[in-house]
């Protein structure tokens, strides 16, 4: 309660300040009646809207409707204080300025002075209107990544070459989907649009690399149909992500409620068609040549949850020329995979949804993420083994995309070396 109650002091105070500047102002049209009253209405109404958003069980959609609105106007007016603060530091700079002007006495100051305030004037008016443009560039690209970039998916594709890959695999091709968060959607056509992108491929497998849900299996009512479209002639392989289990609506104790959760997520794999991994192994076969496809519970470094079993998942498939790794988390491929489970081939994850914000071309990427995560998007190797990104096909938080589009990754297994490493 402490920290709602500071919170919403903060907000007040961030609403106070840009109200007042504002009214001091040039601008006329802020200083109507009008503009007072939409100012605080709005705001005021954003304000319950959002404490309603967390503690009452509000409609999802209604939910989002609030916590977009929020999320915009909070971003715009952060950036605005920003620049009100910098001509702060200015008018301060100017008024020492001219206290020692008047302690000098010099002559000829009394000019300087006027001209001082003049400029103080001018150069005040001009950055607060300068800021209310900078404010509505975030408002801009962010609402574009709303009402666009949240469903843009987009197909990439990937091959993997594999030099222990059995002929019979060779040219197979693998689907893969991560980070549904069902939880977040509100346009079911959308949705579907990219679930018959990815049939549209056509692949032999697919994989799906954990967080189904953001966290109640609830979430997955209004999509376990469009979902069940998925599937693929030698089956639709999954695993569970961080937010699958739970942890951040029930808490990290155990529950009968959460525990009921996680069953009956478990369960939606299984109804939707997909076979579920957990800390275990399928054989994929074609024309009596296999190759292996693991999957391990969430298992990631720092806060997230370790409950991934690479030796499980591993049991009984020593024979086996290429072993493929479904693990939601990329951090686990340099903790665990790397070192101690170097026949693992390819390792599949998602998780970091390159931050729903960035840069992502052929040659070039860049998001805040990769501050966060030293292999965050697409394709790493160290000697033979490989790892692959996926940045997610939802969204959780923001509810768009900005540069880092939403994902449909089609990989095409190749039997031999990489000809790129060779040359």
């Amino acid at each position: 309660m402490r920290l709602i109650l500071l919170n919403v002091f903060i907000l007040l105070l961030i609403d106070f300040y840009i109200y007042y500047a504002l009214q001091k102002s040039s601008i006329k049209w802020v200083k109507s009646k009008l503009f007072k009253s939409l100012w605080w209405t709005y705001n005021i109404a954003l304000f319950f809207g959002v404490i309603a958003s967390i503690l009452l069980n509000i409609p999802l959609m209604l939910r989002s409707v609030i916590l977009v609105a929020f999320f915009l106007t909070f971003t715009s007016k952060a950036v605005y204080v920003l620049v009100l603060l910098i001509d702060e530091i200015r008018r301060g700079s100017v008024w020492v300025r001219r206290r020692v002007i008047s302690v000098i006495k010099k002559p000829g100051k009394e000019v300087r002075q006027q001209e001082l305030d003049a400029n103080t004037i001018s150069r005040s008016q001009f950055i607060t209107r300068a800021g209310i443009v900078v404010a509505s560039v975030p408002f801009a690209t962010l609402s574009w990544g709303i009402a666009v970039g949240g469903y843009d998916y987009q197909v990439r594709r990937q091959k993997l070459y594999l030099p222990n890959l059995p002929k019979a695999f060779h040219g197979i091709k693998i689907g893969q989907l991560s980070d549904i968060h069902s939880g977040s959607f509100y346009n079911k056509k959308a949705v579907l649009g990219g679930i018959d992108m990815l049939l549209a491929e056509k692949p032999e497998v697919v994989f799906f690399t954990g967080d189904l849900v953001n966290n109640k299996a609830e979430e997955m009512r209004n999509y376990q149909d469009l979902f069940s479209k998925v599937s693929a002639p030698l089956g639709v392989f999954s695993t569970l992500g961080n937010h699958d289990y739970g942890d951040y609506f029930y808490g990290k104790e155990d529950s009968p409620k959460k525990r009921k959760n996680l069953q009956q997520i478990k369960e939606i794999h299984g109804l939707m068609g997909w076979e579920l991994l957990l800390n275990e192994h399928r054989k994929l076969q074609v024309d009596n040549e296999q190759i292996g496809v693991l999957g391990v519970e969430n298992w990631g470094t720092g806060r997230f949850p370790k409950y991934g079993r690479i030796d499980l998942a591993k049991e009984g498939t020593e024979d086996l020329p290429v072993k493929l790794l479904l693990s939601h988390d990329p951090s686990h491929w340099r903790a665990q995979i790397l070192e101690n489970n170097r026949d693992i081939d390819v390792m599949f994850a998602g998780h970091t949804h390159g931050m729903q914000f960035g840069v992502r071309g052929e040659h070039y990427q860049w998001s805040p993420a990769e501050y966060v995560y030293k292999e965050w998007a697409g394709l790493y190797q160290e000697n033979q083994q490989k790892l692959y990104v996926n940045v997610g096909y939802g969204f959780l938080g923001y509810p768009g995309r900005v540069g880092i589009l939403p994902e449909i990754t089609i990989f095409e297994l190749i039997a031999g070396n990489d000809p790129v490493e060779h040359t």
